[in-house]
């Protein structure tokens, strides 16, 4: 293996031998200079993850952390150059990491915290104005189909992983064990995770994939308030547009 393809693989493989052709002013092989710099991409990547994945850090603890980025780093090295996109990996990483395996929300936790990273990146739109609800006549409403914000995001999980990431993030008392479905908003610069039943999230997912209203409320049972849900939705500015068809 030559050029750029070895010169990677031996930059993030610890135990190989510097790449041929890497000499030192005066004709010497260059491993010393190729090990410090092998080191300081090691240690720029698990920093990188260490700022992508806050919550994740705090619950394990630096140590495992950091180990945990050095073999998460050799086996996903950076697709673009762009670190604000490293990481996207982890969630399925973290459910094969076998010293990870006792703490089975870590990868739920680890999608929440890269919905929150692609929120925040997501593109700026204005949201709709709610009193056009107030005009809609009673019959269109189980047709109604919602646009949503680009920056609106869904993490479904069997455990309370909204719960986890306030309680890291906001301080607070350990949420009780339950399944919950995090839901991500942007409605100013930066964004905001609010806690979802799984029925709310399930009937959410159907909204954003286009069910109308009708179905999503069929779906989601006789007990369903999507009042409130749809409270919370406009409060987050999550709604950009609304339009109308007959519901079969």
């Amino acid at each position: 293996m030559t050029g750029q393809a070895g010169f990677r693989t031996a930059l993030l493989d610890p135990a190989a031998a510097p790449p041929a052709g890497l000499v030192n002013p005066d004709g010497t092989a260059a491993a010393k200079r190729f090990d410090v710099y092998r080191n300081n991409v090691a240690v720029s990547l698990a920093e990188a993850l260490e700022t992508a994945f806050p919550v994740i850090l705090k619950l394990v603890g630096a140590d495992f952390f950091r180990a945990m980025a050095g073999v998460y780093l050799r086996r996903h090295p950076p697709r673009s150059p762009l670190m604000m996109f490293y990481g996207a990996d982890m969630p399925e990483f973290l459910q094969g990491f076998g010293p990870a395996r006792s703490l089975p929300y870590l990868p739920d936790v680890a999608r929440l915290e890269l919905a929150i990273r692609r929120a925040y990146h997501a593109a700026d739109t204005a949201p709709f104005d709610p009193a056009t609800l107030t005009s809609l006549p009673e019959d269109a409403l189980p047709g109604l189909r919602f646009t949503f914000a680009p920056a609106l995001r869904l993490v479904a999980s069997d455990h309370p992983v909204a719960g986890l990431w306030t309680a890291n993030t906001a301080g607070g008392s350990a949420p009780s064990a339950r399944p919950e479905t995090a839901l991500v908003t942007r409605p100013g610069f930066d964004p905001i995770v609010d806690a979802l039943t799984p029925v709310q999230g399930r009937a959410l997912d159907a909204l954003m994939n286009g069910a109308p209203l009708g179905r999503a409320l069929h779906q989601s049972g006789p007990d369903f308030d999507f009042e409130q849900l749809l409270t919370l939705m406009l409060e987050r500015n999550a709604i950009t547009a609304l339009t109308t068809e007959e519901f079969a």
